[in-house]
């Protein structure tokens, strides 16, 4: 057996403890830790704190008052740790705070006035957790949100108007979720909105207005989902778009957006080439992507034959 350690070391070990991780520094401006045996909020960091990264940790649980004097907060990395709920109080004392990442944490549920006094937040990141749904009371504070990551959690519906108070919001990521069908009014207030990413639901088709209330739109996600077709106009409203994917769908038939062409990845669908289709790629295909995996599934005759090839090249018939 190994032999018993110093009578001076045991004293120590004692009075003192095991040690603590990540220990606060007086003054600073930023504190760091990603120590995995970590558990606790740290506490006793200075005022002077800025921004705070406590991820990769076991954090579980945090007080109300874990962020208790630091009324000059900013940033709040809580990434990839192990917390399930969120007190209702928690930001109330850093009212500068503008940055909240949540990252793949278990939250299923927010209390409803968790973002009450975060009048100040510009990018919230939810994603990675098991959210279910959305509640308007999260975003009636929120006038100055940018960035809302509510990717890869557990959603099935965006209530009509739930975004309605986010009118500086230009990134909103609702991907990998389980949405079937998207409200009339989901995106109402969104006229801000540049980048919305619907990717990998299981959308089977969009409202007719679905984008209207979003026209500043510049990138569309919607590959990945089980869309067969999309109402006239539906993209009529986006004269801005410049980025489109619709890759792995069931779409047979497209109507394009006005304007200049686009960075077009309409790959992975069963397209009927007719002249219509045709006609409206053949301005879109000098920036049509994966066009080795974008093929003709009708008519007969060019069943199997590139979409891009087949739209520079016509067919007799049109």
């Amino acid at each position: 057996p190994p032999p018993p350690p110093p009578p001076l070391l045991l004293l120590l070990l004692v009075v003192l403890g095991p040690a603590t991780p990540c220990p606060p520094q007086p003054n600073a401006t930023r504190f760091v830790c990603t120590e995995p045996t970590l558990s606790t909020f740290p506490r006793g960091l200075p005022p002077t704190t800025l921004a705070i990264s406590v991820e990769f940790t076991a954090l579980a649980t945090l007080l109300p008052t874990a962020l208790a004097g630091l009324p000059h907060l900013q940033e709040l990395h809580l990434s990839s740790n192990r917390l399930d709920a969120l007190p209702d109080a928690l930001l109330r004392p850093v009212p500068a705070l503008r940055v909240l990442d949540l990252t793949g944490n278990t939250l299923a549920h927010l209390p409803a006035g968790i973002f009450a006094g975060a009048h100040h937040l510009q990018h919230l990141v939810l994603r990675g957790n098991r959210l279910r749904a959305l509640l308007p009371a999260w975003f009636r504070h929120l006038p100055r949100l940018q960035w809302l990551d509510l990717a890869a959690n557990a959603l099935t519906e965006v209530p009509p108007a739930v975004f309605l108070p986010l009118r500086s919001l230009h990134s909103l990521d609702l991907s990998h979720n389980h949405l079937a069908s998207l409200a009339p009014g989901a995106l109402a207030g969104l006229g801000a909105l540049e980048r919305l990413d619907l990717a990998g639901n299981l959308l089977g088709t969009l409202p007719a207005a679905a984008f209207a209330p979003a026209p500043a739109l510049r990138f569309l996600f919607l590959q990945d989902n089980e869309l067969r077709a999309l109402p006239p106009g539906t993209f009529a409203p986006l004269r801005h778009l410049r980025a489109l994917d619709l890759a792995r769908n069931r779409l047979r038939a497209l109507e394009l957006p006005p304007g200049s062409a686009l960075d077009l990845d309409i790959s992975g669908n069963p397209w009927a080439c007719g002249c219509q289709l045709l006609a409206r790629l053949r301005h879109a295909a000098p920036r049509l992507s994966a066009a080795r995996d974008t093929l003709c599934a009708s008519p007969a005759r060019l069943r199997g034959q590139e979409v891009a090839v087949a739209s520079q090249a016509g067919h007799t018939g049109c």
